[in-house]
């Protein structure tokens, strides 16, 4: 189940550059994934459905009745393509896993030691309302100390955590 707070937190907030680098990656799966959902996965579920054929369920919105989405679409019927449309999704939904799975093992290799939920999480500044790294120790903005709040999170995690006092 940690993998699915991750996959959610990765969601919800992905920077720049992880996004950047999902669209390069998504784009090279992209052709891996399709032959997967369309020639691997939909398969057989269309089997254990009563041998359905995701790429032919389509409603037909002129009245007529068409014996294949081809047929349909030959006769310029207005289409409803949902069993597509069903494909489509699961597609996007793989690709968009692939690239989480990637992101995360880059996350992994900048931060061994981190958590990765840690890493793809921020919290707000409470002096400049910024987004800022979940453990950061100093506002990058507003230069505003942020021992306190830190160590009170850690404390309640059971960690300690110490801090050097700068001479001045």
């Amino acid at each position: 189940m940690r993998i699915i707070k991750e996959f959610r937190a990765f969601i919800m907030n992905g920077s720049v550059a992880e996004i950047g680098i999902g669209m390069v990656i998504g784009a090279a799966f992209v052709s891996v994934i399709d032959s997967f959902v369309s020639d691997v996965l939909l398969p057989p579920i269309g089997l254990l459905l009563a041998k359905v054929n995701f790429s032919e369920l389509f409603i037909s919105l002129s009245g007529g009745t068409y014996e294949t989405l081809g047929a349909a679409q030959e006769a310029g019927a207005a289409t409803i393509n949902y069993g597509l449309f069903f494909t489509k999704l699961i597609r996007f939904t793989l690709v968009l896993f692939a690239i989480f799975v990637v992101i995360r093992q880059i996350n992994k290799i900048r931060n061994p030691s981190g958590s990765p939920i840690s890493s793809m999480t921020k919290k707000d500044c409470p002096y400049c309302f910024s987004k800022i790294p979940n453990l950061a120790v100093k506002c990058p903005l507003c230069t505003s100390d942020l021992e306190e709040p830190v160590r009170k999170k850690a404390e309640s995690k059971g960690m300690q955590i110490s801090f050097k006092k700068k001479s001045s």
